[in-house]
Order: C-alpha cells, then structure tokens, then sequence
C-alpha cells in the first residue's frame, strides 16, 4: 500500500504561472495536523475526492490535513503490489483533475519550500502465502519471522544502489534534510518514525514493514519495484540484520552513511549496481539512468532563483 503526503493550493495552472511559481497560496494556513476543522473548510473538495476514490475502487484507509500550510496526508488501502502502484498513480492523477474543478492545486513534489517539511511516499508491504502473514512469528522475540528480517536485510543493503527509485528528481534530494523528519539513512527501528524501515510487528494480520525514504514524486511502479527486488535479494541470499534497530530520533545511527545529496551520485551508484542489474536487467537499468542523467544535465543548465537572489547584485 502507498501514503502520500501532499500540498494542496488555492491556485490555477493559469495563477502559478503568472506567479513563475513564487509567493504561491496554500490552501490553508498554519500547521493544523490531524484537524477536523481545517478539513471542513474545503468539505466540498474532501468529499469528491473520497466519492471518486470509492468509485474507482481504490478506496482509502484514511484522508487527513498533516503538519503544514495546506497539507493532506492519505493511506490508500492495500492490494497486490500491481495494483497498488495502479491505486497510487490513479489517486495521484485524479486528486489533480478534481482539484481543477473546485480551483485548487495539489502538489506531490518532495520538497516546494525551504522551510516547510517535504512530502513522503510511504510504501508498506506484508508477504502472505494466501493463508497466513509470512512476515508474522508469534515465537521471535520482535514477532519478525526469519524471512520478515531478511526481507529487511536486503532493503537496508539494496537502499543506495537503488536510490535513484526512490528519489527520482532533482527536487527529492531537497527533502533529504536532517531535523525534517526524513529519513536520510539506511536504518531500521521497531514503529520508529524517523528510520528508513519501520517495523510495525505485533499481530498477525498487522506486521509489516514500511519503507520511509521515498517521497511523494516517486513513480509508484518504480518504486514498489525496487522494495520487492531488494527484499526478495534478501530472502535469496538468507541476509541477517547486522545493526540493532534505531530508537527514539535516530539513536543508534551515528556511524551509517547518509544518502547522497545529488541525483548524479545515486544515478552513478545504481549505474554500476550489480544487484540491480540482476533483479532489474541491463536495458532497464542503462535506460534509467540515461534518463536521469539527461534530467541532471538539463538542471546543470538551468539559472534558478537562488542564484538570481545571490549573485545578480552584489557579484
């Protein structure tokens, strides 16, 4: 199943425009996490897009405001893997096309303000054999089955060399910000919100893993790619989790790497990762990261704001 964060704006395709994108309108103010009221406001809006999600039979587990001007925050009910990338994209796509409709504007870009948190692209995932949860083991001390925990290995060992599915654009790098609540390294924690890999285990019909580092720009198909390919890499290859579980704000993760900064740097390492070329295939993954180097080079070109402001005066 996908989460997405999202911000949502009281604007029109013809109104950012007009603003080349600056001084752009929310469409509320204030940080008003799980609020009701804020809800109520736009209930037009809010009810339309739940009608459409029934519908179109991806119904959702929850819809609500989260920290920030204007944000929302949806769980859309698990499936298969393919069609819960179907779900993701049709929420995506049409969260856009009833916006139009009532003159607003959501937004899944990672990151659309430096001071504002990013947007996540939650994924979860759980294994069943048509019976049972195969992640679920009332005997383990975590009630993690043996698998559930290589599973997880390969996630946490496959992270950077997938990177570029995960953070697809130049813009997701900008999310990866520590103190933001995004997770920046490959870690794991027991229903810990900053690790990479939240465990939530407990129950038969609950366990199961979620993965944190994406953000909402993903491509869904992509993405849910490379969780089931560097789970299965660790299923195949029987890996064990090597460093204890993370706690409280990232405790425990002082000495692991952080990502890189930059979409070139994780391009490169999903260049040459010979895991990924064997779960993925040559002609998938040469293709990849021909098309995101071409996205590099076309930001190389571009003159932004940042450096209007910074240079075109004083230098």
């Amino acid at each position: 199943a996908a989460e997405f964060e999202f911000f949502v704006f009281d604007e029109t395709p013809g109104s950012v425009r007009a603003k080349n994108y600056q001084g752009l309108k929310n469409i509320t103010p204030g940080f008003f996490g799980y609020s009701v009221l804020r809800s109520s406001v736009h209930a037009d809006f809010y009810a339309e897009l739940l009608a459409l999600c029934e519908k179109m039979r991806f119904p959702l587990e929850g819809l609500h405001t989260e920290t920030g001007p204007g944000v929302y925050e949806v769980a859309i009910q698990f499936s298969e893997a393919l069609e819960a990338a179907d779900r993701a994209i049709l929420f995506k796509t049409g969260a856009k096309e009833i916006g139009k409709r009532f003159g607003v504007m959501p937004s899944f870009m990672a990151k659309w303000n430096q001071h504002l948190p990013g947007c996540s692209g939650h994924i979860h995932q759980s294994l069943s054999d048509g019976k049972k949860n195969l992640f679920y083991d009332a005997k383990a001390a975590r009630s993690m089955s043996q698998l559930f925990e290589s599973y997880l290995a390969g996630q946490i060992a496959c992270l950077m060399e997938f990177a570029p599915m995960f953070w697809p654009t130049i813009n997701s790098y900008k999310r990866l910000v520590d103190g933001f609540w995004a997770p920046v390294k490959p870690t794991w924690g027991m229903d810990n919100r900053t690790a990479s890999f939240r465990v939530i285990a407990g129950s038969p019909k609950a366990t199961r893993l979620e993965t944190r580092c994406p953000g909402a720009d993903v491509n869904p198909y992509l993405a849910m790619a490379a969780v089931i390919a560097a789970g299965l890499h660790g299923v195949e290859k029987g890996l064990k989790l090597t460093t204890p579980p993370i706690t409280g704000t990232n405790q425990g993760a002082e000495h692991i790497p952080r990502a890189p900064r930059t979409l070139i740097e994780t391009t490169r390492n999903f260049r040459e990762s010979k895991i990924a070329r064997d779960w993925l295939g040559d002609t998938f993954v040469d293709h990849f990261a021909a098309t995101r180097e071409w996205e590099w080079r076309q930001w190389l070109d571009a003159v932004t704001d940042w450096e209007m402001k910074r240079y075109f005066e004083i230098i």
